[in-house]
């Protein structure tokens, strides 16, 4: 069952608030981590970007990666994590294993 959108604005603002916090704190010496207006932008040291937002209309989350491209999250309440609706790679692992690979440092993401 989705969530209803007042409990989606509510998760999902939460996760890109930490998505934001925990990767600028690990990695924001070597990266250019912003959060504004809802959408976490990833700069990185050659310029690529990963843009991360939501998608009320749709209840996901949306990532663009420059390693991955585009994904769509949902958020599955039995497993307490958002979700690829394509793949079912949870966005926690995901950007965790991204972040190690184009850093060069360990990286994870923890719930939180």
């Amino acid at each position: 069952m989705p969530l209803d959108s007042k409990t989606f604005e509510t998760k999902a603002g939460k996760t890109l608030h930490d998505i934001f916090e925990q990767i600028d704190d690990a990695l924001g010496d070597i990266m250019d981590v912003d959060f504004e207006a809802g959408i976490v932008n990833i700069e990185l040291e050659n310029g690529s970007q990963y843009v991360i937002n939501k998608q009320a209309p749709n209840l996901e989350i949306w990532l663009s990666s420059p390693v991955s491209g585009a994904k769509h999250f949902y958020f599955d309440e039995q497993q307490d994590s958002w979700i690829d609706t394509r793949t079912g790679e949870k966005l926690y692992d995901l950007l965790s294993n991204e972040m190690t690979s184009v850093s060069g440092t360990p990286f994870s993401l923890k719930l939180s």
